[in-house]
């Protein structure tokens, strides 16, 4: 026969299902007034445990998840137990990241940050989640500076100074690509960079004089739209250097006095470009061209061209390429897979909290959620440490979830974000000029619906829970959301509902609850105790707790890794 195999990474116990019960969240804090929480919350418990709660309600809702869990070094530090054998490391990622997908907008995306000693078995693994097509990149992060020639006590190895951040997106389909994130330079110094390394910088020419519009001639781009063609009669083009003599003044004075008119020219053969070229003469012109792209970056907008000459090379604008701040010009470089520039130094005082061995800067969460969510949108942490993600995620305008299964849930996550909302000015404060505000909804995971008895060996309801804690588990679990309404605790969709009760259920008990039923709904019994012989209408079923609820789930105290 012949053997046929899939590529693909396993381990031991990967293929273990769990069943895991999706538990209730009892909250404990609200720390906003009227509508300020804005859904944001802060959750202290399992995360596996905590994603499985949050499936019912945020499938498919999450915009951005940026997740920092245990890189499996082997060296235990003081928050965490991050020396878990590699088998059970990966079964711990695995559960995860399969409830993270889950929760993601099908144009959403993962960020998974993580250091070289699991970080390939982490890329095989989402790519196995994910689908290999949705991977859209590695990143390098900086995250050290070397000092000094022993190179920091990394014995026979070199030292490691580099990071990586795996990102996936839902739906590469869907996926609408990264905002552009623009590292800026300071004009001058990029020049001077340039000219140190025997570059020559481009951006040399000022178009002084541009007057006389002359309507010349209408043309057809390639989806048959007018391309409005004018001719510019009296135009000049002096240099930067020219200008500072004429005027007496700076070159860097003259780059932010002119800076609109600053410009390069380039023989880039775009397709408008060659239209307007074989449609005008080959005299010494200035032609200006108007149009409404069908695509690309200025799709639907009204797009001005200029071009200049007998070639008619294209003009290009330094003001497209650089930002005017407080008088000085600074160049933009778009950033690519390697990031550097954000400051370590500080980072473990940054929300007046302190959490070594682990805590990432503001900064660099600020440039995630730029390029990857929109004021408003939904930001989740799974492994969320010290409350770096949620803190940069509410000063920018966005809605979050965090998860924190240690103590620092109360030590340090809650105390940052209450800093947060009293105005604390580290991290990004003064860059996006925070001031405070807002609030958020703490809560607590709660324990399991159902444990063993102490005396035999049964399952029992969890003598902590309240009645109406029971209906909510049990809405979950077969889910159902919970809204109590009259005879009903919940339902999926407006077609079928769940009634939960302590009473005894006979043909008489449910008859009694069908009549809250409307044409086409079916219903859902659950009870501790029924008759056992009951004729049931099709559109009924009748469950018991907590048999029932065991063929549903595994209940248990903690999750096993």
């Amino acid at each position: 026969m012949e053997k046929k195999g899939k590529l693909e990474l396993t381990w031991t116990d990967k293929y273990k299902n769990s069943r895991l019960e999706p538990r209730i969240l009892i909250e404990v804090e609200d720390n906003s007034t009227g509508n300020s929480s804005n859904g944001n919350m802060l959750i202290h418990g399992d995360n596996l445990l905590a994603l499985k709660a949050l499936e019912l309600q945020f499938a498919g809702n999450v915009k951005c998840i940026y997740i920092d869990p245990p890189y499996n070094t082997g060296t235990a530090f003081e928050y965490y137990d991050d020396g878990v054998e590699h088998s059970k490391w990966l079964s711990m990622m695995n559960e995860r990241l399969k409830c993270l997908k889950t929760l993601l907008r099908e144009d959403g995306t993962i960020f998974i940050q993580i250091d070289d000693n699991e970080q390939a078995y982490l890329r095989v693994l989402c790519d196995e989640i994910f689908g290999r097509k949705n991977f859209l990149n590695m990143i390098s992060v900086n995250t050290k500076v070397s000092a000094g020639a022993s190179g920091g006590g990394e014995d026979k190895k070199l030292k490691k100074n580099i990071e990586y951040i795996l990102i996936y997106c839902k739906n590469m389909d869907s996926f609408p690509g990264f905002k552009p994130i623009y590292k800026k330079t300071e004009l001058m110094k990029y020049i001077e960079n340039m000219k140190e390394d025997g570059k020559s910088y481009k951006y040399t020419s000022i178009l002084y004089r541009c007057e006389d519009f002359e309507y010349y001639k209408t043309i057809k781009d390639g989806a048959g739209d007018d391309i409005k063609i004018f001719k510019v009669n009296d135009y000049e083009v002096k240099s930067v250097k020219q200008v500072a003599q004429l005027e007496g003044i700076t070159e860097a004075e003259v780059y932010s006095k002119y800076y609109k008119k600053i410009m390069t020219t380039t023989n880039a053969q775009t397709s408008i470009r060659t239209r307007i070229w074989d449609a005008t003469d080959s005299e010494n012109n200035m032609y200006r061209a108007v149009y409404i792209p069908k695509t690309g970056k200025n799709k639907g907008k009204e797009t001005e061209l200029l071009l200049m000459g007998k070639q008619k090379v294209l003009v290009i604008w330094l003001k497209d390429t650089a930002e005017l701040i407080k008088g000085k010009i600074y160049k933009k470089e778009r950033i690519g897979t390697y990031w550097d520039g954000f400051s370590w130094i500080n980072v473990t005082k940054e929300g007046l909290v302190l959490f070594p061995n682990g805590k990432k800067p503001e900064g660099l969460l600020k440039q995630i959620l730029e390029m990857a969510s929109d004021e408003g949108d939904l930001v989740l942490d799974s492994f969320l440490g010290s409350g770096t993600t949620v803190a940069t995620a509410h000063k920018m305008g966005r809605r979050w979830i965090g998860i924190e299964m240690g103590e620092q849930a109360y030590t340090h996550c809650k105390v940052r974000l209450d800093n947060v909302i009293n105005g604390e000015q580290g991290g990004i404060s003064k860059e996006v000029n925070w001031q405070g505000g807002g609030g958020y909804k703490f809560y607590e995971l709660a324990e399991p619906l159902l444990v063993k008895n102490t005396a035999l060996p049964v399952y029992q309801i969890n003598p902590s829970y309240t009645w109406d804690m029971v209906c909510e588990a049990i809405c979950k679990i077969e889910g159902f959301t919970y809204e109590p309404s009259g005879e009903f605790q919940g339902h999926p969709s407006e077609n079928r509902f769940i009634h939960v009760t302590e009473e005894f259920v006979n043909t008489k008990y449910v008859m009694s609850v069908m009549k809250s039923l409307g044409e086409k709904q079916s219903l859902l019994i659950y009870c501790k105790k029924n008759q056992a012989d009951m004729i049931l209408p099709e559109n009924v079923e009748v469950k018991r707790i907590p048999k029932d609820l065991l063929d549903k789930c595994k209940f248990e105290s903690e999750v096993q890794e």
